[in-house]
């Protein structure tokens, strides 16, 4: 009987997508007797609209046809929009960084005041008055729409700060629909920083909002998150309602991907009062739901209430198969999340730069202005304090000069070192993520164990075998060893990370030069491997058995040991690419004691690759500042030129020997 209640739940959506499968066909008859480009282009975006809403990838097809009839036709409102839609429909698949250009993309075009010059169909935006409002409205939704990916991204003053460039417009165009999502979203905020009441205040106005707006789209989220205010206060009826009303919304409006986040909100509610029955019915609905639009966050989600049910109703073996497939498809997401959150943040960092590289050039045009004027009065300053004030006026005012330049100077500096430090930090990351997430296996793998071990060890003391219990003491001493071992390994490891992103104290202390090596070693080939997954590499650590502790900033040195193993193991991939598989591309790090000719005890690293090498004109250019080999973009130019201030400052010396087509080798000589 219950296989048969699955069943009908997976047809379900489909009976509901067919009742509306004459708008589809209609629109496709169009595409098919049209010879319009502009009609075509239209009708793309209305499919793409209807297709948002279960169909994803069918969805992104219409809005990229869109976008092309647009390019076409120079339609820049329309342009502008097929951006906006992509980007939607990529932000509801998780491809955040792609989703992210596209925005980028869309307000670019928006923001040229002349994009409004062709303003036909503006009415399609919000029913808008004029091609000016148009080109507004799509700016405000853009804003509002890349709330929802910073908050996806965990971005959360990013978000704040969209939502409320979004609130602006939509004020100014006394527009319902920006103004709804907004108020909404802002409820959002309060609601995740713990304040209920201010959160329902501002879902209420959301309401009152969708009265006057055509667009009901939203209007079975807005119950949802009304619902889980709710759930807050513990006023569980009044959950139940708004969650009710939102699941009745969804399938109004046809917003059949939210059918399942419903289900799931009303199962707890019922979990959460202790009615079983209608949880175990409402949990087998979202599964159902879930699988049947591949919404794999959902589905994960109902495997795991599922689980819980089942555990409560002492049904262990069904509870365990539930646990299991939520924890797989939860590993599937979180692994993907991770990725996707890099990109996002790393696009964004790229985006940071050029939008402030416009705004600095934009600043220099503003500036050549004024310093056209300025340079007319200081002219006449100039004259008039020549003739009063001769050569030891004009010499004060040159060492004024002078001193702010240098001032200036300094701070630009610092400002240079921090971004190196932080592109340094930003290329651990990947490496950080792989390091950490070994020892936490272990602990996870060993800690179940251990509770497995647990409950045989109550289970012999029942039936006194005493002898079997101190075995079983025995191998729990182990693994809680083994636990205490892999948990001492990350938080080794999440110190290390700690004490590279804050600054340098300045202090020296005794360091293992060994452990340091091999520590960036892995760092730097695991964040590598997470940018580049067709990346591989041989790569060995050589280190003296017998070397001292050295006298260092543990923090510099390992910067630097960062920047020339991160150097060798792009020098390599690079001949990868070029050689196919003929060439195996291969990373030394050695360490070993010297003797210097003065007598001195020095300690020698070095750092090989057998790249491309380095050729005889760029040799002589290799620790300038700002020199970089690598495409635009990819390098700040100060990595080595920083690695030679710091060596030096640690009364060291860095060396480089290389040969054309076989490899490179740097050698530190450090006291």
């Amino acid at each position: 009987m219950k296989s048969v209640f699955i069943i009908l739940l997976l047809v379900f959506p489909c009976v509901v997508l067919a009742q509306d499968s004459q708008y589809l066909d209609s629109l496709n008859y169009v595409l098919q007797h049209t010879a319009n480009d502009t009609i075509k282009m239209d009708t793309y975006r209305k499919m793409g609209f209807y297709l948002q809403n279960g169909k994803l990838d069918s969805a992104l097809y219409c809005h990229q046809q869109q976008l092309a009839f647009a390019k076409k036709l120079n339609l820049k409102l329309y342009e502008a929009d097929a951006h906006e839609q992509i980007a939607y429909v990529l932000l509801q698949q998780m491809d955040l960084s792609k989703a992210l250009e596209n925005y980028n993309q869309a307000l670019k075009i928006a923001s040229e005041p002349n994009s409004a010059e062709n303003g036909w169909g503006y009415a399609n935006f919000s029913f808008s008055k004029s091609p000016a409002d148009a080109r507004l409205s799509i700016i405000g939704m853009v804003h509002f729409e890349l709330s929802m990916l910073y908050d996806a991204s965990r971005m959360f003053d990013e978000e704040k700060l969209q939502l409320h460039e979004a609130l602006k417009i939509g004020e100014k165009l006394h527009n319902p629909k920006i103004l709804s999502l907004t108020t909404r979203n802002i409820g959002m905020l309060f609601a995740k920083n713990n304040q209920p009441d201010s959160a329902l205040y501002y879902y209420q106005k959301t309401l009152i909002q969708y009265k006057n707006s055509p667009y009901q789209v939203g209007l079975g989220d807005l119950y949802r998150k009304i619902g889980r205010v709710y759930v807050a206060k513990q006023q569980y009826d009044s959950a139940k309602v708004n969650f009710r009303k939102s699941i009745n919304a969804y399938a109004r409006n046809n917003v059949l991907l939210g059918l399942s986040s419903g289900y799931l909100e009303l199962g707890k509610v019922f979990l959460a009062t202790d009615q079983r029955d209608c949880a175990l019915h409402y949990s087998l609905k979202v599964i159902a739901s879930a699988e049947s639009f591949r919404d794999k966050t959902d589905e994960a989600n109902g495997y795991t209430q599922l689980s819980t049910i089942y555990e409560s109703l002492n049904k262990s073996a069904l509870a365990l198969h539930a646990l299991k497939k939520g924890k797989s498809l939860q590993d599937s997401l979180n692994n993907a999340y991770v990725n996707k959150l890099i990109q996002v943040q790393n696009t964004g960092f790229q985006e940071r730069l050029r939008l402030k590289k416009i705004a600095d050039d934009q600043a220099a045009f503003q500036n050549k202005l004024k310093m056209t004027g300025l340079i007319v009065v200081l002219a006449i300053i100039f004259i008039i304090a020549l003739l009063l004030y001769r050569n030891n006026r004009q010499k004060k005012k040159m060492n004024k000069v002078l001193k702010q330049t240098l001032s200036d100077l300094k701070g630009t500096q610092a400002q240079l070192i921090q971004a190196e430090k932080m592109a340094s930090l930003g290329e651990l990351t990947a490496g950080i993520a792989h390091e950490i997430q070994n020892p936490l296996n272990f602990v996870n793998n060993f800690s179940e164990v251990s509770t497995e071990l647990l409950e045989e060890m109550r289970e012999e003391i029942e039936n006194g075998n005493f002898e079997e219990v101190k075995v079983i003491s025995s191998d729990l001493n182990q693994n809680l060893e083994k636990i205490l071992t892999h948990g001492r390994r990350a938080d080794g490891i999440v110190k290390g990370m700690l004490q590279h992103s804050r600054g340098s104290s300045g202090e020296k202390e005794p360091t293992d030069i060994n452990a340091l090596a091999d520590e960036y070693l892995r760092l730097s080939y695991h964040g590598l491997r997470a940018r580049d997954k067709s990346f591989t590499a041989d790569f060995k650590l050589e280190a003296d058995s017998n070397l001292p502790k050295v006298n260092v900033v543990p923090q510099d040195i390992g910067r630097v040991l960062l920047n020339l193993i991160n150097n060798a193991f792009y020098a390599v991939s690079e001949k990868a690419k070029q050689n196919g598989n003929g060439y195996k591309p291969s990373v030394i790090v050695g360490t070993h004691a010297i003797k210097s000719p003065s007598g001195d005890s020095r300690v020698k690293i070095r750092v090989k690759d057998n790249g491309n090498g380095i050729p005889d004109e760029v040799k002589k250019k290799i620790f300038q500042p700002f020199f970089t080999t690598k495409p635009t973009g990819q390098g700040t130019g100060l990595g080595l030129s920083m690695s030679y201030d710091i060596v030096k400052a640690h009364g060291g010396t860095i060396t480089m020997e290389t040969e054309e087509g076989e490899g490179t080798e740097f050698s530190i000589s450090l006291p």
